[in-house]
């Protein structure tokens, strides 16, 4: 058995992002992380204040849900997440918010069109609506991989619901819930001003692949 503290430990750590971002309320919203070398899932449990989040409160599960570690019931999310690591093997973080911006634009069906240079270099075009889903089972996982396997953002806006982001790991999938809300609020600003002007595919094109290979310093952190 690999020992899991240290990821169990990142994870309680990247949960108050969600907090310090504002894309959480109450005990709403999760991240999960993929534990590197295994078949094993660290994530959130059910029901628990962000204050009470320790790395001893997170749970580890494997692809299959059963619980390995852990003395809490994993995420009501966890169906969810599980399909969306077994079905995108890319996937090494997920996370889901009800953040109020980009709720609000899932809330209205709509896909945030990609009229900012922003957008462009961290989602690669719209960040898309995916099908309305009930929770409880995988429903929503299918819908997030449908959707997303179809398009270059990490972040999809499942209907009436809220948003999903991913990553190659757990830190990388807050970072684009956090970039999500924050598109989903400047282009909700700029609607209240008139109509956004889109981007054309080329520039989202080399934006995007700007972004992704030029930024940042090497080896490091975008």
């Amino acid at each position: 058995m690999a020992d899991l503290l240290p990821a169990r430990e990142r994870l309680a750590l990247l949960h108050a992002e969600l907090v310090r971002h504002a894309l959480v309320a109450w005990t709403s919203g999760n991240i999960s992380e993929r534990v590197p070398g295994t078949d094993l899932v660290v994530i959130k449990p059910s029901g628990i204040g962000y204050d009470q989040l320790s790395a001893e409160a997170m749970v580890v599960v494997d692809l299959d849900g059963s619980i390995v570690e852990g003395d809490l019931a994993p995420s009501s999310d966890t169906a969810s997440h599980l399909y969306v690591y077994r079905n995108l093997p890319a996937v090494g973080g997920v996370v889901h918010t009800h953040s109020p911006y980009a709720t609000a634009w899932a809330a209205r069906g709509e896909a945030i069109p990609c009229v900012l240079t922003a957008m462009a270099d961290e989602f690669g075009g719209e960040i898309p609506i995916g099908p309305f889903a009930r929770i409880g089972d995988d429903e929503i996982g299918r819908g997030i991989v449908a959707t997303l396997r179809g398009s270059r953002s990490p972040a999809v806006l499942m209907r009436s619901h809220g948003v999903f982001a991913v990553g190659p790991d757990a830190r990388s999938a807050v970072k684009a819930a956090v970039m999500c809300e924050d598109a989903a609020r400047t282009v909700h600003l700029a609607r209240a001003l008139g109509q956004p002007i889109p981007l054309q595919r080329p520039d989202i094109d080399a934006l995007h692949q700007r972004y992704q290979t030029a930024y940042g310093q090497p080896g490091g952190a975008r």
